[in-house]
């Protein structure tokens, strides 16, 4: 979204802070920081030669501190009790560039701020490559409980492909050391479709994930962003775009591996351990507020936070993030109001991601229909009073909610 100048003076409405700790609550921490940039990447980040003498690692937990504080008398307002965070994430970008003691300062302003609840989880982004033992054991003891590792391939020649630095063995590597340091939980990122990957590369990346004994992995079709390093060499002709047929095949295959070894799907592109209806699943819990329309303050350059129907975004170049906040204010690029249609489409894109799936009852009568035809052509299934989608609707989980979402109304 761009970045507007017309929200610095940011101020949640009653109706948003009513409800303020009767739902989910968590903090996700944007670090903007990485060594390189990877060639298929467009989140917001920066490399030290890009923000030169601008930022610092320094100036940002200075102006993460500010905004964490007056995040906490925002929430609190009018005597409201500050919720304890449920769910923290630390994403990026790189947070393991910060070092141990570094991401046990993030943790300690979030802790000072809002608290933590009993029992939360606690996850931080890791590249493999700027982790090692000491790392993982500084950070267990700084209260982290959960690491979520970038492995996207175990090729050597997908990872050049990707732009990604680190051997091929590393992120297998730094997951035992983790689960060594005392991390129950750990997840391993993958990527698939990369121009060049074959089979064999899939199956290999599969191997070595499965060899690490994680709980969690997450994989994700390779998406050629516009503006990135990847799209350009896609538009040249340099590299072919991934092919929707391949990237179904790769999915099915990834699914059929991680389900044989035990981890279940919990939502389209992420598998588990444990029951995914019960309480001792490994699966994300702060993902899971995301998709389940949870409150979340987003806290750092770029992050997108959003409470009681209210979503927000922050300016984008840490600088100009901590000069804000330097100077008092908070530093919301821009903000917009979910009204109830609005809200009702993000809980079916969300929601129908679920392995829980989508309540029947959200549904309009025209919008039951379409679902009623999806069920009959075997993308969906009702389970109880809700839909899940099949095997086969996962493949095609977008066009099952453009369906229900552009269906006529029946009233």
């Amino acid at each position: 979204m761009p970045e507007t100048t017309a929200d610095l003076d940011f101020a949640l409405p009653e109706s948003a802070l009513a409800g303020v700790g009767t739902r989910p609550f968590g903090i996700y921490v944007h670090v903007p920081f990485c060594a390189t940039r990877c060639g298929y990447c467009d989140f917001n980040t920066y490399t030290a030669g890009e923000l030169g003498s601008s930022a610092s690692p320094q100036s940002w937990l200075e102006g993460l501190r500010r905004e964490l504080d007056a995040a906490a008398v925002m929430l609190g307002a009018d005597g409201r009790e500050v919720p304890a965070a449920q769910t923290v994430f630390v994403g990026g970008g790189t947070p393991s560039l910060l070092g141990g003691d570094g991401l046990a300062d993030v943790l300690g302003a979030v802790r000072s701020s809002f608290g933590l609840a009993a029992g939360a989880e606690v996850t931080t982004e890791s590249n493999p490559e700027s982790t090692t033992p000491e790392f993982f054991g500084r950070i267990r003891d700084a209260g982290y409980t959960r690491v979520s590792l970038g492995m996207q391939s175990a090729a050597q020649h997908v990872l050049k492909v990707l732009d990604r630095t680190h051997t091929p063995g590393r992120a297998v590597a730094a997951a035992l050391e983790a689960r060594a340091a005392g991390f129950g939980h750990v997840n391993l990122d993958m990527i698939y479709g990369t121009p060049g990957e074959r089979d064999e590369d899939l199956d290999a990346t599969l191997e070595a994930v499965l060899s690490a004994g994680v709980d969690h992995v997450s994989a994700y079709a390779l998406i050629v962003e516009d503006g990135t390093a990847l799209a350009r060499r896609v538009r040249r002709g340099e590299l072919p775009a991934p092919d929707d047929d391949v990237l179904a095949s790769r999915y099915e295959r990834i699914d059929a591996a991680l389900s044989r070894a035990g981890l279940t799907w919990y939502e389209v592109s992420n598998w588990a351990a444990g029951d995914a209806a019960a309480t001792d699943t490994a699966a994300c819990r702060h993902n899971l507020g995301y998709w389940d329309g949870g409150d979340w303050w987003g806290a750092g350059p770029g992050a997108h936070s959003h409470v009681g129907g209210v979503r927000w975004w922050n300016v984008k170049h840490p600088a100009r993030y901590a000069d804000q906040l330097a100077a008092g204010r908070l530093p919301v690029g821009g903000s917009e109001v979910l009204g109830a249609e609005d809200q009702h489409t993000e809980r079916v894109m969300l929601t129908l991601r679920l392995r829980t799936g989508l309540p029947t009852a959200d549904l309009s009568a025209g919008e039951l229909a379409a679902a009623e035809l999806a069920v009959e052509d075997g993308r969906l299934v009702r389970d109880g009073d809700r839909l899940v989608l099949t095997d086969r609707g996962r493949l095609l989980a977008d066009g099952v909610v453009r369906d229900i979402l552009t269906a006529p109304d029946l009233a």
